[in-house]
């Protein structure tokens, strides 16, 4: 298959950035590194759109392996024609492949072989012939034989129904036919195991929809209670047009009598062997999509919260809620380190209450404590009425934020928790943990596996090895458009910038502790086993702030240094101003000579020059300070506190597939419906709205009993 030209399509891309993609995707670079430096190559793809190119070349590699496979196993058993050889070429998916495979795959035992083996194909396929005159009954008749299980006419009848029964299954032609009839016309139902049982699938206790219809998030939610044992669950469809479908394909009604066993054969094959394979095929396709369409959202708002702006320069105080094993607390300035840890019983007796309040105020004078992270967890509400409480009585102002502590455990007893923060019991760690994603979300969340983090739907159902692929793909770009500090970056975070590997990320940091902090990125040369591979992918999103060289501290290639100081000294700059790194003017520099000039002078392309000019006006720049900061809040706000038409801020913090949940100040998060979002159409939430936007709501109703609060943006 020529793959750049069935991608340029596909992408909508030229012909020229497809083959050079391939080819940079078999030399070994990565999707963050082809994305940030071969943008000439690829026209400025994005890292999304790159990972999905890389994904179905890979799909279409493994296509044309499998049809290589389909072709040696039916050439092995000399089966193997002009006719079947063109249908293999010009196969388009894998499923058009398994049928033309279908007729030549061994097979179990099955009523047509055992027909076969008592001698019956011969009448079968003169039944098929249908010549004028013929009397299926009588030329049964030679096939009757007691040593052969072959009592009567009729069962010799029967036999020959079986093997046009399994031809009519096997034709790759009548199976794609009837596939797309279903697809458009075919029904999902589901009906309740037990009527009297109740359950949260009750909505599809007597639910029918179009399979070409229904919403990916009904699909998951009907699986799952098929599997828990609550729900019934089939494909239903009308029967008159697939059987004249079947039976149009080989009746040619020169015969009525062959017409009419054809006819019942015809059903049969229907009945009994496509409609269940192509039900299967089907079910499987609709949770196929239903899990990537879930991924995707997944993905994004996954992107999003790592993508939370980071509250920078502010000394943290993590609080871990908790009853009867009291709340965990730690303190952390503004780089992270651990000053302080307790634990504290802020839903006990009057007396430890008040304990516990000493005990924070006591924090928050001697650390100088500017904000409190409240994990959203068990005891949440009850801690953060009590800091809310306790803050007013601090000698300076400090804000609280509840962040979701989603993972904060999963890291807590992983292996890396424990070399991180070895002196401290693995409950106090959730509190560093909570403490630390307010400070930089990116920093902290890189530490645990991304389904622990809990920004999706129906996580649990996907397919648990590309659910893993899509996130970690997700992880690798946010890092790497943000950067990491090479002095400061914990392996956990290496670990996810392109080219480097876990036992590179060790040796790293083994290097920073043995000859202190790195003070220029061609000190990276030197680290055992970074290759000069593993140095070009890696080394323009490794920052190094202390280094003397100026672009060391921006995403400029060590490839592109060159062409920087050149562009600088085109513009006018001297040789102390390039030393001063003070190029804040030099997007105005560089209109008044012009860019055009500059690509020519200087060899490049546009994209390139483009980024070195950002790079280098803000050094260091991080795109997550142009989004807008979180909400901090002073006071609080019970669900008895909540009356309906109350407009209130919130912050979204999960997107799916029927609307968004929203933090409004209380312990639930209400819900907007996705007809509530908008006063237009829109398919899907994520259209409109992505984790960590800061929202206008009002309240449309309060269920106090079921904790559950419905919310509008509909807001005039």
């Amino acid at each position: 298959m020529e793959y750049a030209h069935t991608l340029a399509k596909l992408f909508e891309i030229k012909e020229t950035y497809a083959q050079n993609i391939i080819t940079l995707l078999d030399e070994g670079n990565t999707i963050p590194f082809i994305a940030r430096y071969r943008k000439e190559m690829h026209g400025s793809m994005d890292d999304q759109l790159l990972r999905a190119f890389s994904e179905k070349l890979e799909y279409l590699r493994g296509l044309d392996k499998r049809r290589e496979e389909i072709r040696e196993f039916i050439r092995a058993q000399e089966q193997l024609t002009d006719a079947i050889g063109a249908a293999l070429d010009k196969a388009q998916t894998l499923s058009e492949l398994e049928d033309i495979y279908r007729p030549y795959k061994p097979k179990r035992k099955t009523r047509a072989s055992v027909a076969k083996e008592r001698g019956l194909e011969p009448l079968a396929l003169a039944i098929l012939e249908q010549e004028k005159g013929f009397v299926p009954l009588e030329y049964a008749e030679q096939f009757v034989s007691e040593e052969k299980e072959v009592p009567t006419a009729q069962d010799a009848i029967n036999g020959a129904m079986d093997i046009v029964a399994e031809m009519l299954s096997d034709s790759a032609a009548l199976r794609k036919k009837l596939r797309t009839f279903l697809r458009n016309n075919a029904m999902l139902q589901s009906v309740a195991a037990d009527k009297e049982q109740d359950s949260v699938y009750t909505n599809y206790y007597e639910f029918c929809e179009p399979v070409k219809r229904i919403a990916g998030h009904r699909i998951l939610a009907i699986n799952r209670g098929e599997k828990e044992g609550f729900l019934k669950v089939s494909l239903t469809a009308e029967s008159e047009a697939p059987l004249r479908m079947i039976v149009s394909s080989v009746d040619k009604q020169t015969n009525a009598q062959c017409s009419e066993i054809l006819s019942a054969a015809g059903e049969d094959a229907y009945t009994r062997l496509i409609f269940p394979s192509i039900e299967r095929e089907l079910r499987t396709e609709l949770t196929d999509t239903a899990a990537e369409n879930a991924m995707k959202v997944f993905a994004t708002n996954l992107k999003q919260l790592l993508m939370q702006p980071p509250v920078k320069g502010k000394t943290v105080l993590g609080l871990d809620p908790g009853y009867r094993t009291g709340c965990k607390v730690a303190v952390v300035d503004n780089t992270g380190k651990v000053l302080d840890t307790v634990v504290i019983y802020p839903t006990h007796s009057q007396a430890k209450i008040r304990q516990s309040k000493q005990i924070l105020l006591a924090l928050i004078k001697k650390h100088k404590v500017d904000i409190i992270a409240i994990g959203n967890g068990t005891a949440s509400k009850e801690t953060e009425m009590f800091a809310a409480d306790t803050i007013k009585e601090a000698d300076h102002t400090v804000y609280y934020m509840v962040v979701s502590e989603a993972g904060a455990s999963v890291y807590s007893a992983s292996k890396l928790a424990a070399t991180e923060l070895p002196e401290l019991d693995l409950t106090l760690r959730s509190a560093v943990s909570i403490a630390r994603r307010l400070q930089d979300p990116l920093a902290e969340l890189v530490k645990i596996e991304p389904k622990a983090i809990g920004v999706g739907q129906y996580q649990h159902d996907m397919p648990q090895k590309r659910l893993g692929e899509t996130l970690d793909g997700v992880v690798e770009d946010c890092v790497n458009s943000v950067g990491a500090d090479l002095n400061t970056a914990s392996p956990a975070l290496l670990l996810r910038v392109a080219g480097l590997n876990a036992s590179v990320c060790q040796n790293i940091v083994a290097y920073r502790e043995e000859n202190g902090a790195f003070t220029a990125r061609t000190q990276l040369k030197k680290v055992p086993k970074l290759g000069p591979k593993a140095y070009e992918q890696c080394a323009g999103f490794l920052r190094v702030p202390e280094s003397s060289n100026p672009f060391d501290n921006t995403a400029v290639h060590p490839e592109s240094y060159a062409v920087a100081k050149e562009l600088l000294k085109l513009v006018g700059y001297t040789h102390s101003e390039i030393k001063s790194s003070k190029f804040a003017d030099l997007p105005e520099r560089v209109e008044r000579f012009g860019e055009k000039n500059l690509t020519e002078k200087l060899g490049v392309g546009l994209p390139t020059l483009d980024d070195i000019i950002k790079e280098l006006a803000k050094p260091g720049r991080d795109p997550r300070d142009e989004l807008p900061q979180p909400v901090l809040r002073s006071d609080v706000l019970d669900i008895n506190d909540l009356k309906e038409g109350m407009e209130l801020t919130g912050t979204v913090r999960n997107v799916i597939d029927f609307g968004a949940f929203v933090d409004i100040g209380v312990h639930q998060d209400g819900l907007v419906h996705i007809s509530q979002i908008c006063d237009r159409y829109i398919k899907h939430p994520s259209e409109v709205l992505k984790v960590g936007d800061i929202v206008k709501v009002r309240i449309l109703s309060i269920d106090v009993k079921k904790q559950r609060i419905s919310l509008t943006m509909r807001i005039k």
